[in-house]
């Protein structure tokens, strides 16, 4: 039976779009077999994309020291309607900000905490232009979460 891993998004800048890369080609690795790899532009995801799926990865800018508005529609739109059936499953996110993500951070941690889902991976943070480094992280969270469904 096939897991899906949804990637929910908003990438508006080149440094968010390499971090974006990243993570889909660290989740849709060939070694990671029986996991669908779904994307959505976070002003475009619906409660259904949520409940369909088993896993996420977040990836938002930090906007004023605060999640992209696009993300924080994405769940202000579906919150209370995936919030007792997604309960425990894995997620891990990715933040890029050219300076002050502790905000955004705190902002995914009350949203994700709210929803009782499980941190499977740590948050890629970066500032300025991501470094191999970064984007090696990047790689590692989306390989680390789709393999997490992968056992399940």
């Amino acid at each position: 039976m096939s897991k899906t891993l949804l990637v929910v998004h908003h990438t508006p800048s080149p440094h968010c779009q390499a971090m974006f890369e990243a993570v889909l080609a660290g989740a849709t690795d060939p070694e990671i077999e029986g996991v669908e790899v779904v994307r959505r532009a976070a002003l475009s995801v619906s409660a259904s994309d949520f409940l369909d799926a088993d896993g996420y990865v977040l990836g938002t800018p930090a906007n004023l020291g605060y999640i992209s508005g696009g993300l924080k529609h994405a769940f202000d739109q579906s919150y209370y309607q995936i919030l007792d059936s997604t309960k425990g499953r894995p997620f891990g996110a990715y933040i890029h900000g050219n300076q002050g993500t502790e905000g955004a951070q705190r902002a995914l941690d009350a949203i994700t905490t709210g929803l009782g889902w499980a941190r499977t991976a740590a948050d890629v943070v970066v500032s300025e232009k991501p470094t191999k480094a970064d984007l090696e992280a990047c790689w590692e969270l989306g390989a680390s979460v789709a393999a997490q469904l992968m056992e399940a």
